[in-house]
């Protein structure tokens, strides 16, 4: 992948390095990628662009996303919010935009975070993405 392309605006996808997945792994049994293709998803089961996640039930499962980080963000978080309501583990990697709406509106009110040190290398990228990122995860509502 170009990485000209890659961290620029001329894409929303930032592929998922292996390793930081596996990590995150060893902690969570996944069993759905939410936002995927062929060449890039996490779980056997996962969802395209072309089957929009957004449209999907992802409950009961324990759910890897890394949504697209163009303006659609915001639906993302939300839906791994509502997910969660209805059952689903949601674990998100996303940008640290701690200045947002979707941050304050479902990050900060309903997730456990973690922020990540340093900068991901997203894809084949040589150096790291230029922003900082996190994991935010939305466990199952108690019922």
């Amino acid at each position: 992948m170009n990485t000209d392309v890659m961290f620029s605006s001329a894409t929303d996808q930032w592929a998922t390095p292996k390793a930081f997945f596996n990590d995150w792994a060893k902690l969570f049994p996944f069993t759905l990628d939410v936002c995927a293709d062929a060449s890039n998803a996490k779980c056997l089961r996962y969802f395209t662009r072309e089957d929009d996640g957004l449209r999907q039930d992802w409950a009961p499962e324990v759910c890897w996303m890394n949504p697209p980080y163009g303006r659609e963000i915001g639906r993302w978080v939300k839906k791994a919010y509502e997910e969660s309501q209805k059952g689903a583990t949601v674990v998100c990697l996303l940008p640290a935009r701690t200045d947002t709406a979707w941050w304050h509106d479902y990050v900060i009110e309903h997730a456990s975070v973690a922020f990540i040190r340093g900068r991901i290398k997203f894809g084949d990228a040589k150096t790291g993405a230029p922003f900082p990122s996190a994991v935010a995860v939305f466990y199952p509502a108690v019922p």
